[in-house]
């Protein structure tokens, strides 16, 4: 049985899903940064931000008071999320696909890679490298 475990715990993809979940930390920090700091004071310029949950329909419920559905609060909602949606389209996976995309590019034209140089590094590398980079920084801040 505990074989079994250490088998489990030393496969490559509970480190890759380890080293994943410290990368999407990171990344939604960077994320929820950008939305708090350019979005929505973006947003802010076009809706007051404490009447948003006072915003819907009104109808009077049987004891005769009346009742807001606040859909103010879902189109916040809706709105972050697009927010959020249109900061990691364009600001990683856009520039992403492109990199990608010139890399193929360029691995097309015949032009052959010399033989002295390392072999590129795997994704897994580059991804501990980035999390030891992360802890590197927090340690110091």
């Amino acid at each position: 049985m505990l074989k079994g475990f250490k088998d489990f715990i030393l496969r490559g993809n509970v480190i890759d899903l380890a080293v994943a979940v410290v990368i999407g930390s990171a990344f939604t920090a960077i994320v929820n940064s950008v939305v708090a700091s350019i979005i929505t004071p973006l947003v802010s310029l076009f809706f007051e931000a404490d009447a948003a949950g006072e915003f819907g329909p009104k109808l009077t419920n049987i004891y005769g008071n009346e009742v807001t559905f606040p859909l103010g609060d879902l189109i916040s909602a809706i709105i972050s999320f697009l927010a959020v949606a249109v900061v990691v389209y364009f600001v990683f996976v856009l520039p992403m696909n492109t990199f990608k995309a010139h890399v193929e590019a360029r691995k097309g034209t015949g032009a052959e890679e010399p033989q002295d140089e390392p072999a590129a590094a795997t994704e897994a590398e580059l991804l501990v490298e980035i999390r030891d980079l992360l802890k590197a920084q927090r340690s110091a801040q």
